[in-house]
């Protein structure tokens, strides 16, 4: 194999599970309140919806306690967040320093061991110990007073709503996980005169934790002409074995060649994002320098193995990818880079069909893609090598990244990705075509209202429900148009976020 997926083990991570109460019952409550909440780490551990590892820690009584828990959550990498429960009644001042402290994405479960009240035998010894039903609440009280951002999940652990809940936190959890201290290369800069490719690289990295630079096209180049013949034979023997290729470009096929240096484009490119342990990048049609191809299943294949790609210098983008390839970890489906590119308007029946000019990743389809060659008819390079393929019906959500001077926003459309009604014989690119809820006209006039980018993430595996938990952890706007959406309720969201997020400029 040419490389491997670089997507991390999300097994290999974990949330740490903390207990409050106190020692006002006596240490036979104490050691009651240890047996059964290690019994509700056990269930959500156990939960095939939840990939990290839920650990149970000690149960915590006093403010010391909790502000050690922390600061060791904050110093163990495997950690992507906490979950806290008070069982019993956990007075809240003693959880201000070590909330304070925090600075890992925090899930409130409002549980109790119980599911069903034991009626017959209900005495006050049973109420003492299950009191979460107001020690939570005691705890939502500090947690809002001290503007503590985190997501409540509410009802009993076996609950299999809860356990979705709980794993979709756990994947924003570590998709802003991975975000700290990502890399991203940039090969060459952004497409000329575009806007929406540009962006504050400073404040990406103070906002969320990666680090973008770029490099010129001659360090890529001189990665690519390094390759050895031998590398480039067993990759086109992938190839081969991978995909249906076309007759010019199987082994005795007059365009084999033009097949090798899109290997051997595929192999620099790898060679070079491990170098510099990037798990991102962009190019630009712009900025070949003297390679022969825009990469095209190159970049594909990098993708499909979990590395970030924006097309046109577009980070922003790239970013997206990788993060939505990290959160789908496990789960089928994949993401890729997608354009809005062409819409059908016929009325009551409109679609939109994206695709982009060779860079979509074959993990949306189940389909054995084609191996194909055509003129790319822009960048003035030679015709690049693609895979060509639909993208599997289903749901689907499309997210982009939009800089707005002061912040960043993003932007999610959950979408139908539907059949085509009609082949589509003569376009030779990754495709995908999708009904946007709640329907065309309301997703296009909020997208606009929005400033939403043209390029978008496109994940078949994830909800909108983990973009709007990862949205709360990195604590940036997001607008989400979903079934429930309308213009009206769009347009107040973005004057309120706007005047919600124009505070006091850093002195």
């Amino acid at each position: 194999m040419a490389g491997g997926s670089i997507v991390p083990d999300l097994s290999t991570l974990s949330v740490w599970f903390l207990v409050g109460s106190q020692g006002l019952y006596g240490e036979e409550v104490l050691q009651q309140v240890a047996a059964q909440s290690q019994q509700v780490a056990q269930l959500l551990d156990a939960s095939g919806d939840i990939p990290v590892k839920v650990i149970w820690r000690p149960v915590l009584t006093d403010s010391d306690g909790i502000m050690q828990a922390m600061l060791e959550a904050n110093a163990d990498p495997s950690v992507v967040g906490v979950i806290t429960w008070m069982h019993t009644f956990s007075p809240a001042k003693m959880w201000i320093r070590g909330l304070g402290a925090l600075h890992k994405p925090l899930l409130h479960l409002h549980t109790q061991a119980n599911s069903e009240l034991p009626y017959g035998e209900l005495d006050f010894d049973f109420m003492n110990l299950n009191q979460s039903a107001h020690g939570d609440r005691e705890y939502g009280y500090i947690l809002s007073r001290l503007g503590v951002r985190r997501k409540s999940v509410i009802g009993h652990a076996s609950d299999p709503r809860v356990t979705r809940e709980v794993g979709t936190w756990t994947r924003a959890a570590a998709g802003w996980h991975e975000l700290q201290g990502m890399k991203v290369a940039r090969f060459g800069d952004n497409m000329r005169y575009v806007a929406v490719t540009e962006g504050d690289k400073t404040e990406a990295e103070t906002i969320f934790g990666v680090s973008v630079n770029t490099w010129g096209v001659n360090d890529l180049i001189a990665r690519v002409d390094a390759v050895a013949d031998d590398r480039i034979d067993a990759l086109v023997a992938e190839y081969d074995a991978s995909y249906d290729v076309v007759p010019e470009l199987a082994s005795d096929g007059a365009r084999r060649d033009s097949l090798r240096y899109a290997a051997r484009e595929e192999l620099g490119l790898r060679d070079f994002l491990e170098e510099h342990d990037c798990v991102a990048f962009t190019d630009t049609f712009e900025d070949l320098g003297t390679l022969r191809q825009l990469p095209g299943i190159a970049v594909q294949r990098l993708m499909a193995d979990g590395y970030g790609f924006g097309a046109e210098g577009d980070w922003k983008t790239a970013i997206l990818v990788r993060l939505a390839s990290v959160m789908g970890a496990g789960l089928p489906g994949g993401a890729t880079l997608m354009e809005d590119y062409t819409y059908n308007l016929t009325p009551g029946e409109e679609l939109i069909l994206g695709a982009h000019m060779l860079e979509v990743s074959p993990t949306i389809s189940s389909a054995r893609p084609t191996l194909e060659i055509h003129p790319l008819g822009i960048g003035g390079k030679e015709d690049p090598c693609r895979l060509v393929f639909t993208a599997d019906p289903g749901e689907a959500v499309v997210v982009a990244m939009s800089d707005v001077r002061s912040r960043f926003r993003l932007i999610a459309n959950v979408v139908d990705i539907v059949e085509p009604p009609h082949p589509l014989p003569k376009l030779p690119v990754g495709r995908a075509l999708w009904r946007p809820r709640p329907d065309f006209v309301t997703s296009a006039k909020s997208w606009l209202a929005a400033g939403a980018a043209h390029h978008t993430v496109m994940s078949t595996s994830l909800d909108a429900d983990v973009f709007v938990d990862f949205a709360r952890i990195a604590d940036v706007e997001l607008v989400l148009i979903d079934e429930q959406s309308t213009v009206r309720d769009v347009e107040r969201g973005l004057r309120l976020e706007s005047a919600y997020r124009s505070g006091p400029a850093p002195v």
